[in-house]
């Protein structure tokens, strides 16, 4: 019953709070520069998972394993964060991101054939088409593209390759590491490179309202630790092209997120792609 448990809720919890980070960060983008939140979300995530190593008596990891994980960390929390945030700040609608980070699971299902021998078969390859279809159907209402630019996109495609190829090399070389060190590391790494990219490119600037700090500690405790946490688990127990396909379902999180905090539309064709992404999801894992 447990494992029942665990089957279903993890990918459900994981939904909520990964999709509803592309809400949140509209949410607070509007009182500092994606870098400055970046920055703070990534460093105050590796502050309390530093404490909480301390707390349950965690080692690190070896030289080794420190170098791996800080590279899946970089591909997966930072190049998607930056490519996403900074999309979002240029004028990128939430649902557009959310769209081309929608592509995750079939551009996770071609390369994991030869990255890591996981073979996509007819039923789920099938299942990711539906999928997809479904997800678009979810966001085309919201979908504005009068905001969106070439250099926007293009950001929010830096993003997508990052989260793709982080979840790769996490599955192949430290897919069984401990989730309150390697979290920390990951954190920690990802804060010292848009830390590194503030002082080049940016400037630290942040209005601390109550939004702004609401926004943050989601993105910290909601995000960074609770939602990568359970995908590192997920990625653990499972092939990664079926763990991607749970992405499809990011899309449907930040629409019904966006309904209620931004009373964005959510109508007929809405229900209907969240329907089919159902579908698509469940032949994806057949």
């Amino acid at each position: 019953m447990i494992e029942k448990i665990k089957h279903l809720g993890f990918p459900i919890l994981f939904v909520a709070l990964y999709g509803s980070g592309f809400v949140g960060a509209k949410y607070g983008l509007p009182y500092s520069t994606p870098l400055s939140f970046l920055t703070l979300r990534f460093f105050l995530a590796g502050l309390i998972l530093l404490l909480v190593m301390k707390y349950m008596k965690v080692k690190l990891p070896s030289t080794k394993d420190i170098f791996h994980i800080s590279i899946a960390g970089i591909l997966t929390v930072a190049v998607f964060s930056i490519g996403v945030f900074i999309s979002i700040d240029m004028g990128l609608s939430p649902a557009l991101s959310a769209m081309i980070i929608a592509l995750q699971p079939i551009l996770v299902a071609t390369l994991a054939k030869s990255f890591l021998s996981e073979d996509t078969g007819i039923i789920q390859g099938f299942g990711l088409l539906i999928g997809l279809v479904g997800v678009i159907l979810v966001l085309v209402n919201n979908m504005d593209i009068t905001t969106a630019s070439v250099y926007s996109i293009a950001l929010s495609v830096f993003g997508l390759l990052g989260l793709s190829l982080g979840n790769l090399y996490q599955k192949k070389f430290c897919q069984d590491m401990n989730i309150f060190s390697g979290g920390a590391i990951q954190s920690l790494a990802s804060g010292f490179v848009c830390l590194i990219l503030m002082l080049m490119f940016d400037s630290y600037e942040v209005i601390w309202t109550n939004e702004f700090i609401s926004a943050l500690l989601f993105m910290t405790v909601g995000v960074s630790i609770g939602a990568l946490s359970l995908l590192y688990i997920m990625i653990r127990r499972a092939e990664v092209s079926k763990v991607a396909s749970i992405f499809y379902l990011l899309p449907v999180s930040a629409a019904i997120s966006g309904y209620f905090i931004y009373e964005e539309t959510f109508e007929l064709i809405t229900v209907l792609g969240i329907a089919i992404v159902a579908v698509g999801v469940y032949l994806s894992n057949y």
